[in-house]
């Protein structure tokens, strides 16, 4: 079960493609902000401090084992500005299992990208790395999450109560999730409700395209 995508991922708006040094500034507008850590398992970043993750946690591009991610920044199409990063992680191959995460600049809300670039993800996790189940993890003060959450028609699976010594307080949280069979169905009756990005799988079936 192995994912390497052919980059940018493209959606009608959006890339979604791997973060380099050039992305710094754009990262650090909304990963510096409080109001965007609070609910995060991340402080406010510096420049110093996203630097060490673009050579570290975000330097892998392909997913080829448990564990691994991709952590990849959301630009817009039109104009090539950064405006958030989305996540997409192998839980378990064996289970079939992978989570999605999103962080994004506030300053650009209102208009679907969350919901546009979250939704690739799905795509890459059901069609192309073929898992079984999908999962996101919200904190329940989270609203913006909590309701971007709902329109993927992600459900509300579980209510975990106080599960968490967060940032200097429990915290408790709401797992979504979807499985394929109710992705498919989603996409069997909306054909033509989002375009397809274009994936390269490596053992895991023949490329695709939108």
């Amino acid at each position: 079960m192995q994912l390497a995508p052919h980059y940018p991922v493209a959606t009608a708006r959006l890339r979604l493609r791997p973060l380099s040094l050039a992305d710094v500034d754009g990262l650090v507008a909304y990963r510096s902000r409080l109001d965007i850590c609070r609910y995060v398992p991340f402080e406010p970043m510096d420049e110093v401090a996203i630097a060490a993750r673009l050579s570290d946690r975000w330097a892998n591009h392909a997913i080829t084992s448990d564990y691994d991610r991709l952590t990849l920044g959301v630009e817009l199409a039109a104009t090539g500005a950064i405006i958030g990063d989305v996540m997409l992680r192998l839980v378990s191959e064996t289970d079939r299992c992978g989570e999605i995460g999103w962080v994004f600049n506030p300053d650009h809300t209102g208009h679907g990208y969350a919901t546009e670039a979250a939704h690739a993800l799905l795509h890459m996790g059901f069609d192309d790395l073929g898992l079984h189940r999908m999962i996101a993890r919200v904190d329940v003060r989270n609203s913006r999450s909590l309701r971007l959450g709902d329109r993927l028609a992600m459900r509300r699976e579980t209510l975990l109560i106080e599960n968490e010594w967060f940032k200097g307080a429990w915290s408790s949280e709401i797992d979504f999730a979807l499985l394929e069979s109710e992705w498919a169905r989603q996409h069997a009756t909306t054909p033509a409700m989002c375009a397809r990005p274009r994936i390269a799988t490596l053992g895991n079936g023949p490329e695709r395209s939108s």
